[in-house]
């Protein structure tokens, strides 16, 4: 396990958005990432709030981003199917996965949602994700700020770094979606590749 966290630190540690570990504590963290998305807010926010377009499957169970879903209002869930074919639905599939819950939804704005990512949903850890977008011209400025705290066995300084690089992945990607074509060709060719996340390793 800690293996696998040490990769997605060395893999996710460099990014095209600007990331940073913020703050530390014994049992906590907070991460910050944050772009500029080369679109109007309302069009950012249609797609945030369609995580299967941008989050990357192979930080889920099912390891099919398409499986994801999000509702975007208060109690909403970010969550996840566990399919056996595509046309199963929330109530033929053999399983569900709650990733985070909705706290406050703000069209175009902001929006945050609690929950505890990754091999963090098995610690007794409260993670909080705000998501927040700015019009800044011509493009949105979308922040990523992600704070865990709680009881966990993950030594901080390992898990800190690895969570921080998943986050800032999933901001670049989302950012990635409205790239000039030239600049996500650029991107895409030098991207490295990740190791699948096993089920087992987030359970």
């Amino acid at each position: 396990m800690f293996r696998f966290i040490l990769s997605l630190a060395a893999i996710f540690t460099a990014t095209a958005v600007q990331a940073e570990v913020t703050n530390t504590a014994e049992n906590g963290f907070t991460v910050k990432h944050a772009a500029a998305v080369s679109a109007p807010p309302e069009v950012v926010w249609k797609t945030i709030v369609a995580p299967a377009r941008w989050w990357n499957g192979e930080h889920s169970f099912s390891g099919n981003a398409e499986n994801f879903y999000l509702v975007p209002q208060a109690g909403g869930c970010f969550c996840e199917l566990l399919r056996t074919t595509s046309e199963d639905n929330i109530k033929s599939a053999e399983g569900s996965v709650q990733h985070m819950r909705v706290l406050f939804a703000q069209n175009n704005k902001a929006l945050r949602m609690s929950g505890a990512l990754g091999p963090l949903q098995g610690e007794a850890v409260t993670g909080t994700l705000t998501i927040g977008l700015r019009p800044d011209g011509e493009n949105t400025a979308v922040s990523f700020v992600y704070k865990v705290g709680g009881y966990m066995e993950f030594p901080v300084d390992q898990i800190a770094p690895a969570v921080d690089g998943v986050i800032g992945e999933q901001l670049t990607r989302l950012a990635a979606l409205f790239a000039p074509e030239e600049q996500a060709e650029e991107e895409a060719e030098t991207e490295p590749e990740g190791e699948p996340e096993e089920a087992e390793q987030a359970e």
